[in-house]
């Protein structure tokens, strides 16, 4: 592991997680407020730096904007995030941030009209729980992985906390980074992503092979990204995988 000294990460958000998040090492959830210790959550920790805007301001001055015929809605992201981006090392204020672009991007009202009856609301809680987490990693320029947490392997992450099976984590994998496979979801996406400093980039393909997600920053070497993924996930997946909770148990 790859790790730099940093201070224990404490948040409180709106809502409370589930306390199963205990059983991954180096996370502590008492209701609302959750404890990271990155030296042992973190299979890799080398930047306490992240990008993120104002989720208030996100709201108010970029949802509602649409694309033009000179203005794709990529670009009205890449510019709202030039104009009021700014570096944290702040990492609550990055989960607090993440909180509620999830909250907003898996809210309630999507379940009656993107024909994914499967879904339900205990799924997107998971959801947002989930990718809260995942806001903490984090991908350089070059495309080099600076920072991973057991939630990059979504599947497996969500599987020991929430118990869920194979097909139903790869299911979540699917919504998680597919935004429900509609175009009115990935725009919303872009939009809310500006949040968080970039866009969702994934390594997997159609069917989720745990290469994980992030969002990375606008102009990240994808040729560089993937190359880097390929060679670390298999062992931590592994690790990961071994603090699933057995019927036995």
């Amino acid at each position: 592991m790859t790790t730099i000294d940093t201070a224990t990460i404490t948040v409180e958000l709106p809502d409370a997680f589930d306390p199963r998040w205990n059983r991954l090492p180096g996370i502590q959830v008492d209701g609302r407020r959750i404890t990271i210790d990155p030296a042992e959550y973190f299979f890799r920790f080398e930047s306490s730096t992240w990008l993120i805007s104002d989720w208030e301001l996100v709201k108010e001055q970029l949802l509602d904007v649409e694309e033009t015929t000179e203005s794709a809605v990529e670009q009205l992201a890449l510019d709202f995030i030039k104009n009021h981006g700014e570096s944290t090392s702040d990492a609550a204020r990055v989960l607090a941030t993440a909180y509620g672009v999830y909250s907003y991007l898996f809210r309630e009202e999507h379940l009656t009209g993107l024909g994914l009856p499967q879904i339900t609301v205990d799924h997107l809680r998971m959801l947002r729980e989930a990718a809260t987490l995942m806001a903490l990693n984090k991908v350089e320029l070059d495309g080099h992985i600076s920072n991973i947490g057991p939630c990059w392997f979504f599947p497996a992450a969500t599987s020991v906390v929430f118990d869920l099976d194979d097909a139903t984590g790869g299911m979540l994998d699917e919504v998680y980074h597919g935004g429900w496979f509609n175009e009115h979801r990935r725009i919303e996406s872009i939009k809310a992503h500006a949040a968080l400093g970039g866009r969702l980039v994934h390594g997997c393909q159609s069917v989720p092979d745990q290469s994980g997600g992030v969002v990375a920053p606008y102009g990240a070497s994808m040729a560089n990204f993937r190359g880097d993924l390929a060679e670390f996930k298999a062992g931590w997946i592994e690790q990961v995988y071994a603090h699933r909770v057995t019927a036995a148990e």
